[in-house]
């Protein structure tokens, strides 16, 4: 029982039922607007010159909906006012390219003229409704307007004839307006959803903006995978040269800690671009890594004692934008499993530049017996746990390009990768 009063003691009931009665006032202006078609036909029967007024009034109120800005404060008066969570509006939806029965293009614009008439039709009938029945809680009883007391609308007359009839119709009276109130907030909560909630072209350019945020967040994941995961591999292995030549060679081992420190500069850049695009911040830092960087790449691997083969065809150089960058990270995590997982020899490196197509390769050793089969040894040169080759899979996948890796001979490991690109001429 208390349960059921619980909601006509909340101050959100009548905070709803404020902004109602506040949207009926807030109409009041275009009220005299709405009866010059009126004013102008006095020959008419008073009531077609009412109809006449409410319609026009109907469409002036629907007109002010359907500028952008009534919909944006809208919505913030009704998170505000009526405790609804709702989204704000998307700057620009898309339009649909083709219309359907779920998604008429007018029918979303008129959403917001609807939710105001019904604001406003709402805030009439439970403002003049409220007022009455107040009026008669605070004047039936005896004591405040003499023996004779009684409330009369259009005939229709309340007498209470004994005191404590006054108090019980008084209290009655006052429990229906609280009841009104409860009734027009929980009017207005559930049309807001369906009226000023995210229309079908929001919600699709919503969904769309999740998706490229979540893309370009995964994008972003993967740079760092490569940069990082390439920079300690290099490192360790650089680390370990330095400190077995430290004694019998100080230049080779001066050489590899300068290795060190340019392969960890530039993970910091990385690192930091990285970051800041997390960030959403406009970073000095270098942009990502292209095609253009693999020389570089290819000279810390040297300073880290590998044996690199390099073959390029093709101008490459040429080849930019995302094909670049993938090209790049895909050869970057190559090379570190060679390290990685290989067991010494040359790495043979094979970039290929078609007007097509970009063909990549990377091969290494695996040791003695480590190909062929499929087994135990060919699964540590080149591990499908992990974020490397899953990670190499989904770029060039979303680039509809080519990936394999895998044993290549008895003691080779192969991993390839065809890009479809465009050369500009």
């Amino acid at each position: 029982m208390t349960r059921g009063f619980r909601p006509l003691l909340r101050g959100s009931t009548y905070a709803g039922a404020l902004f109602a009665y506040c949207g009926a006032l807030v109409s009041l202006p275009l009220l005299p607007f709405a009866a010059l078609p009126a004013l102008a036909w006095p020959s008419a029967p008073e009531g077609v010159r009412i109809a006449l007024t409410v319609l026009v009034w109907a469409v002036l109120i629907g007109v002010l909906g359907l500028a952008r800005t009534t919909r944006r404060v809208l919505i913030a008066c009704a998170r505000r006012m009526l405790g609804v969570p709702l989204p704000d509006p998307v700057a620009e939806p898309p339009r649909p390219t083709a219309p359907t029965r779920s998604t008429a293009p007018g029918s979303d614009r008129l959403r917001t003229p609807l939710w105001l008439l019904a604001h406003v039709a709402l805030g009439w009938a439970g403002a003049q409704s409220a007022v009455l029945l107040v009026g008669a809680g605070l004047l039936l009883p005896g004591g405040w307007a003499g023996a004779e007391a009684g409330v009369s609308v259009r005939g229709w007359s309340l007498r209470p004839e004994h005191g404590w009839q006054s108090w019980a119709a008084a209290l009655g009276c006052l429990l229906l307006a609280a009841l009104l109130c409860l009734a027009v907030t929980g009017a207005l909560r559930w049309l807001a959803p369906r009226l000023l909630g995210p229309s079908s072209a929001e919600r699709l350019a919503l969904a769309a903006e999740r998706e490229r945020a979540l893309a370009e967040r995964n994008r972003l994941a993967h740079e760092l995978h490569d940069s990082i995961g390439h920079t300690l591999t290099a490192a360790t292995i650089q680390a370990a040269v330095a400190g077995e030549v430290l004694g019998a060679d100080p230049e080779a081992a001066r050489a590899a800690l300068r290795s060190i420190e340019e392969s960890t500069r530039a993970a910091l850049e990385d690192l930091d671009y990285v970051l800041g695009m997390l960030r959403e911040e406009q970073t000095a830092t270098a942009p990502p890594r292209s095609l253009a960087d693999l020389p570089e790449l290819l000279d810390r691997l040297r300073h880290a004692g590998a044996v690199v083969e390099p073959e390029l065809a093709g101008d490459f150089t040429r080849v930019r934008g995302t094909p670049a960058r993938a090209a790049y990270r895909i050869l970057q995590e190559g090379l570190t499993n060679a390290l990685r997982h290989g067991a010494g020899g040359p790495i043979r490196v094979t970039v290929t530049a078609t007007p097509d197509a970009l063909r990549l390769s990377v091969v290494n050793r695996t040791g003695s017996g480590g190909g062929s089969g499929g087994g135990g040894s060919a699964t540590t040169a080149f591990p499908t746990s992990g974020h490397g080759l899953p990670g190499l899979t989904e770029r060039v996948r979303l680039l509809h390009g080519e990936i394999t890796a895998g044993p290549d001979g008895p003691d080779h490991w192969r991993l390839t990768a065809r890009l479809p690109v465009r050369v500009p001429a």
